[in-house]
């Protein structure tokens, strides 16, 4: 049996949402509609309808133009169960201590490892993108230095694996906070299945400017896994919130955006402590002077 998708590309996160929203009444009714930032640099948002019947191409089209977005691109694709081969194909990921798995791999746990357990449905942010992978290495390394950090913070964290992996080595409670709501639900249930309720803050807030963030500074550390613009443009508040000595952890930036994000940060009083490369990503660990 065949299924049909139907996929465009936004610039404006605001309209993506406003456009999934419209996707969602159409005849035939999708079976499924979201929208996920695109993690190549470009700042763009990919909406995507799937559909088991052939979806209406004209009202698309119609819908696309009003909000702006590119046209739509619906192909055929053959019917399968997504979260199944999500399974067979995300095998566990090991970073130094850690351990990130689904619980279809709960068995799989090694002794002595800090397992993280990310459900198969939630794809992005589970430790296979070289981002993700490249800031659970990055702490490993600090721990592996001896550095332990009193109060830490993830901004922008998505499913929250870097905020409960840091909750899981050090004393002190977490905050994870992202600009988008589900993102925050989907947190907030992570945070529950690792039994860390309590340990991991959870917050919806545009980069530090929330209460209970303002009020939990300077931090010892700070992890930003978004993207090179929202990077650059987090600089001095990251100086501003960090306390001399900390360590801000980013990641998002692919490797020829690099060299812009270190030499920003340098102006702001960050020294380069790490560089990894992930495949295309790159990870940089900075200490603030």
């Amino acid at each position: 049996m065949l299924t049909y998708s139907a996929i465009a590309k936004i610039a404006d996160p605001e309209a993506a949402d406003r456009l999934a929203l419209a996707c969602e009444g159409l005849e035939p009714e999708p079976t499924g509609v979201g929208t996920f930032e695109i993690e190549d640099g470009s700042g763009l948002w990919e909406v995507a309808a799937y559909f088991v019947e052939k979806p209406d191409l004209a009202a698309l089209a119609l819908l696309a133009k009003v909000q702006g977005a590119q046209d739509f691109i619906v192909s055929e694709v053959p019917d399968q169960d997504w979260v199944a081969k999500v399974r067979r194909d995300l095998a566990p990921v090991e970073a130094g201590r850690f351990f990130v798995y689904g619980s279809h791999d709960a068995d799989k746990l090694p002794l002595g490892r800090i397992g993280l357990l990310i459900e198969a449905a939630m794809a992005f942010g589970t430790g296979h993108h070289g981002t993700t992978l490249g800031c659970l290495r990055a702490l490993d390394h600090l721990i592996d230095d001896g550095f332990v950090a009193r109060r830490a913070a993830d901004i922008g964290c998505g499913t929250a694996v870097l905020a409960m992996a840091t909750a899981k080595v050090f004393p002190d409670p977490v905050i994870a906070s992202d600009i988008d709501p589900i993102a925050v639900e989907v947190a907030e249930t992570n945070i529950r299945t690792n039994g860390l309720s309590g340990r991991v803050i959870c917050l919806e807030a545009t980069g530090f400017d929330q209460p209970e963030i303002l009020a939990a500074a300077p931090f010892d550390l700070v992890f930003a896994n978004i993207l090179k613009g929202p990077l650059i443009a987090l600089a001095p508040d990251m100086a501003g919130h960090l306390a001399p000595g900390g360590f801000a952890i980013l990641s998002g930036i692919l490797n020829e955006q690099a060299a812009d994000v270190i030499e920003v940060y340098a102006r702001n009083g960050f020294n380069l402590v790490e560089h990894q490369k992930i495949v295309d990503w790159s990870t940089l660990t900075l200490q603030r002077m």
